[in-house]
């Protein structure tokens, strides 16, 4: 249970408030309780008071302590209503005691006799005996035959019974009810919040590759459904946005295109003229590269803005994603040679997944690509897949320069780049625009795979690709190229170049990514 929680403070200040309140209703009712039966005892005693106050006063001059204790004995029968009277006329002469109550509650020879001057007006006192406490009253009278102190008292032992009683349901009730009501209380609270946690839950699942959720909107007519709306509102506004801004990028995308084929073309052209100058062909050339970089970059941008909008689901289809790894490190081991690295596929084993075979490939190129780039000569660059229980792993392992700790939370932003040095790979040819991390992420995503990279500068780097299993059995698999044979000119044809005007001032590095990618 969290402590911190809003349904966890909130139940404890509804527990805590009823603990105060059953308290003090508690204590009320066993205060009232003792208030109500000493009441009602001193009401008693003070009715048999009034009757021995009668006799008192009907008494003549000359009655006797005999012919006192008679009528006493007559008319208030104190032993039979277990009672205790005690007569002494001034100033200290004793006319009367009665004996041992009926049901022995109490020795009457016990109670002492009052101390002091006796009260000018009728008073009650707790006296204490070996038997138990006795609540004693005393009156003075002043009759004909002189002045009398009445003491009429009787045991409080069955007052204390019945408070002692209520004392202990009190300390087995209010607990179970106080637990009973923290209980309720969390509930209570947890239905009531209930609508909060729906709305949580859609809110984690929004992404902005799915902002056409809405959060449940729950007819309260209170604050929730109000707060629900306002998000509802400010999700279609952001949806507005950003389709705005997709519709943006691949429109200037696909316009700059064009331009920028138009400009490469010129320059070709101008530099393929025999009476061109060698220092114009040679500003021509480094022109060429600047544009073969922006020529990547938009189409970079495109490949982002297709992905953004759902295209990688439209050709899902099951294949084994080893044998495609396995083609493309032969695609690549040219590349790889001419940096003096070595390709390692020998870990590579058939692993299902479902996706678009033309982008997961495209994955697979670009992480061999930087892989290849950042490892010294004389390195290694090795491919691992393993099929686990519930999901499928495509590890791309290198002995390459690593990446700083600081760097990878930002590795997968868009137009992020280490460093200048990473930036452009010791090559003005090769230098990235610090997209094709972040088109590995978006291809991942949209195929629901997570991507994890571990790297330690100066020893090397770990890309790992957990795919979800295809969610039912595979009939048949797309064909695919043997791990440990040639690769298929069919196969070879996925990385043909998506437009016939490639750059020529490009390396081989380059090359085979722009062909990788898909326009």
């Amino acid at each position: 249970m969290n402590h911190r929680s809003l349904a966890f403070r909130l139940a404890f200040w509804y527990a805590l408030l009823l603990s105060a309140t059953f308290a003090l209703v508690a204590i009320g009712m066993y205060f009232g309780l003792a208030q109500y039966l000493r009441s009602s005892l001193s009401d008693s005693l003070h009715r048999r008071s009034e009757q021995v106050e009668q006799i008192l006063t009907e008494a003549s001059a000359g009655i006797t302590a005999q012919q006192i204790a008679d009528q006493i004995d007559t008319r208030v029968a104190p032993e039979f209503n277990n009672r205790f009277v005690r007569v002494t006329r001034a100033p200290e002469l004793l006319l009367y005691r009665s004996g041992h109550p009926a049901d022995r509650s109490f020795d009457p020879a016990s109670i002492a006799p009052l101390a002091g001057p006796w009260p000018p007006r009728p008073a009650a006192r707790r006296v204490s005996t070996t038997d138990g406490p006795v609540l004693v009253g005393a009156t003075v009278i002043s009759a004909t035959s002189g002045r009398y102190l009445v003491e009429i008292g009787s045991s409080l032992e069955p007052v204390e019974l019945v408070q002692d009683r209520l004392l202990s349901l009190l300390g087995i009730l209010v607990p179970v009810l106080l637990a009973c009501a923290a209980g309720g209380a969390y509930l209570l609270v947890q239905r009531a919040l209930r609508p909060v946690e729906q709305m949580s839950q859609t809110a984690a699942q929004i992404s902005v590759q799915n902002l056409d959720a809405r959060l449940p909107v729950v007819a309260t007519g209170d604050a929730l459904e109000e707060l629900s709306l306002s998000l509802n509102h400010m999700l279609s506004r952001l949806r507005e946005s950003v389709q705005s801004s997709r519709r943006f990028l691949a429109d200037a995308s696909h316009e700059l295109r064009t331009p920028l084929t138009i400009i490469k073309g010129e320059l070709q052209e101008i530099v393929r003229e025999s009476d061109c100058p060698p220092e114009l062909r040679e500003r021509i050339g480094s022109t060429l590269e600047e544009v073969a970089r922006l020529e990547r970059l938009v189409s970079g941008l495109l490949v982002v803005s297709r992905l953004e909008a759902g295209e990688a689901q439209r050709e899902w289809l099951d294949f084994d994603l080893g044998g495609l790894a396995a083609s493309t490190v032969e695609q690549m081991r040219l590349v790889a040679e001419d940096r003096g690295v070595q390709l390692d596929a020998s870990g590579l084993k058939p692993l299902t997944v479902r996706g678009d075979r033309g982008r997961l490939k495209q994955v697979i190129v670009n992480l061999l690509d930087n892989a290849i780039k950042f490892t010294p000569r004389g390195g290694r660059v090795s491919l691992h897949t393993e099929q686990r229980p519930r999901i499928g792993v495509l590890e791309v392992r290198d002995t390459g320069i690593g990446i700083p700790a600081e760097a990878l939370p930002h590795l997968f932003e868009r137009f992020f780049r280490v460093d200048q040095a990473r930036a452009r790979g010791g090559d003005a040819a090769e230098g990235g625009a610090g997209l094709g991390l972040s088109i590995v992420q978006s291809i991942c995503t949209a195929h629901g795979a997570e991507i994890e990279v571990e790297s330690t500068p100066q020893v090397g780097s770990v890309f790992r690709l957990k795919f979800p299993r295809p969610p039912s059995p595979v009939s048949a698999l797309v064909p695919s190229t043997s791990l440990s044979g040639p690769v298929h000119p069919a196969t070879r044809t996925e990385a043909a170049p998506a437009s016939s005007a490639a750059p020529t001032a490009l390396t081989r590095a380059g090359a085979t990514r722009a062909a990788a990618t898909p326009a």
